[in-house]
């Protein structure tokens, strides 16, 4: 049993840095706890929060390949992010110029969720904990 205790961290290549940096930082409400540009691979890395919580690693590589995302393609799906309002979190996005595909209800739960993509369409979700 390899007694793994939690997810440590999301890694997200980004097309454009600055772009995805100001997306996941200014309208999602990331912090930006550590920056990095490594010259020898022309990439900059930097270490996001959440919260708090170290959860997210934002790349960036000189012409990285675009990522089948859709339909239903093998390999990451999406990331969730719970939200206690997910209207006042949908109104936030769109004041960003964020638009959502309509709210769904979750069959087994009950709860209220909908989509999103970041700047490079990596496909991300909203789900209402209430």
């Amino acid at each position: 049993m390899l007694n793994l205790r939690q997810v440590h961290h999301i890694a997200v290549v980004a097309s454009d840095y600055v772009r995805s940096k100001t997306f996941y930082c200014d309208v999602l409400g990331f912090t930006l706890m550590d920056e990095f540009y490594r010259e020898e691979r022309d990439s900059w890395k930097a270490d996001l929060a959440l919260n708090g919580e170290y959860t997210l690693e934002l790349f960036s590589f000189p012409n990285p390949p675009a990522r089948v995302s859709r339909p239903e393609a093998c390999g990451l799906r999406h990331l969730a992010f719970s939200v206690e309002d997910i209207d006042l979190a949908i109104t936030g996005l769109s004041n960003a110029g964020v638009s959502c595909e309509p709210v769904r209800i979750d069959p087994y739960t009950e709860r209220r969720f909908t989509f999103f993509s970041d700047p490079d369409g990596l496909p991300l979700e909203l789900y209402e904990m209430g």
